[in-house]
């Protein structure tokens, strides 16, 4: 399995995430699913799930709260545009 790394974030509207990756596929990454977990739930606050921002190898919030790289690119679907 390969591995590949996001290198620019948005957050979308319904805790959903667009993500391009180091190998140019666009992706979205749908968080609603974690946030019912402990770790996650944070990121129910919409203020908190919008500074979502890029680290070195993955995305991350405040709190250093992150999802591993893989589990973005590969539980994300293709983007539309």
């Amino acid at each position: 399995m390969e591995s590949h790394y996001p290198v620019s974030v948005t957050p979308l509207e319904d805790y959903k995430l667009s993500l391009t990756f180091d190998n140019a596929e666009k992706k979205i990454f749908d968080v609603k699913p974690y946030l019912e977990d402990t770790y996650y739930a944070p990121l129910k606050n919409l203020t908190i799930f919008r500074s979502v921002k890029i680290n070195p190898i993955t995305v991350e919030w405040l709190n250093e709260i992150d999802i591993c790289p893989d589990e973005l690119y590969y539980n994300s679907v293709a983007s539309e545009g």
